[in-house]
């Protein structure tokens, strides 16, 4: 298997046994989230913080858990991977603390929450560029438009572009099969959104995984293939995938196709694909000690973001965030919910400071 950036660093170093409990599957065990409390005093039993969600987020979440277990050994945080809808849906029946979302909350989980009474705090953690990539070997694909790439994902293109001279007519005449996160996955819905302009429409006929390391293994095993996924997971399989610039057309991006980088993803020229990280918070789980700190571990160790392959938000974001969660501010900062392509937390939050 293929590990994100940390993992790969903590197998090749000794360190002490941490109490992260990881669940890939999404199943987790024991009481709910909304019903669970500290230990009673002398009690060996840790106080558990489930956390569910996105598998974009999940490699910032567990380096966060690392971290904060060795600080607090009575507090056990549980890291599991459902994708962002499918962590929504434990959410907003309180069964996890802290759902990891790759794209803002939806109208429809909104109303989800809202009709089981569980009122949540949205907050930003970091950026992610959703890399376009390709087989190493593949010497034709070094760019792609975004009309391209709208023209081989929207719905009318199944069973019909199926080969790469169908896209721009000097690539050869090979079959291309294609790579993308599960429907389930926040990653989905931003790229959908951002390329065929409306959110969770694309053609069916690909191979899809909420999990990024299905992902990896499949399109560095297949040079005909192309895929989208988190950036976190490109640099951390340097060498089995490579990369293709993204060209939206628009000069104030740049000229010509960009590669995603944390230069391209922090300046903002990286477009349509760039986009904020988010973790939500139920208000209940924010009352316990052990969750208020542990989000705002969050907060405090943008080295860890960095490490693991994503790109900090600046200081006065972070800041806001935190305020925002100490004031227990409720809802969400997108207006009635869902992906808003091309927005910058810096713009979001502008009217805030």
């Amino acid at each position: 298997m293929t590990y994100p950036i940390r993992t790969i660093a903590v197998m090749n170093r000794v360190r002490p046994f941490l109490p992260v409990v990881v669940v890939i599957a999404g199943v987790l065990t024991g009481a709910c989230a909304g019903g669970a409390s500290p230990g009673e005093e002398g009690s060996s039993e840790p106080t558990l913080v489930r956390i569910d969600g996105s598998s974009t987020v999940f490699p910032i979440s567990e380096a966060v858990a690392e971290e904060f277990a060795r600080e607090h050994p009575n507090v056990r945080p549980t890291v599991a991977t459902s994708g962002t809808g499918g962590g929504f849906q434990k959410f907003c029946r309180g069964e996890i603390d802290i759902n990891d979302a790759s794209r803002p909350i939806k109208p429809v989980e909104i109303k989800a929450c809202a009709d089981a009474g569980i009122e949540f705090t949205e907050l930003p953690v970091a950026y992610d560029g959703l890399a376009v990539v390709v087989h190493p070997k593949n010497s034709w694909a070094t760019s792609i438009t975004v009309d391209e790439l709208r023209r081989l994902w929207e719905p009318g293109a199944q069973n019909r572009i199926m080969r790469w001279n169908q896209i721009r007519a000097s690539w050869p005449d090979r079959e291309i099969r294609l790579f993308g996160a599960g429907v389930d996955s926040g990653t989905y819905d931003y790229f959908t959104e951002a390329i065929v302009g409306k959110e969770g429409s694309s053609r069916g006929d690909f191979t899809s995984s909420e999990d990024d390391n299905v992902l990896v293994q499949g399109i560095a095993g297949d040079e005909g293939a192309l895929g989208f996924m988190g950036l976190a997971y490109v640099e951390g399989n340097k060498g089995r995938l490579k990369l293709v610039g993204v060209d939206d057309g628009k000069a104030e991006n740049g000229k010509g196709p960009i590669l995603p980088s944390v230069e391209t993803v922090r300046k903002g020229t990286y477009q349509p694909l760039s986009r904020p990280l988010f973790i939500y918070v139920t208000a209940r789980s924010a009352e316990r000690p052990e969750v208020r700190d542990f989000v705002n571990s969050y907060f405090a160790a943008p080295e860890l973001i960095r490490e693991v392959g994503y790109i900090e938000l600046p200081a006065e974001i972070y800041e806001l965030a935190k305020k925002h969660f100490a004031d227990g501010k409720r809802g969400t900062a997108f207006g009635e919910g869902g992906s808003q392509v091309g927005m910058t937390l810096e713009q979001l939050f502008a009217r805030e400071r």
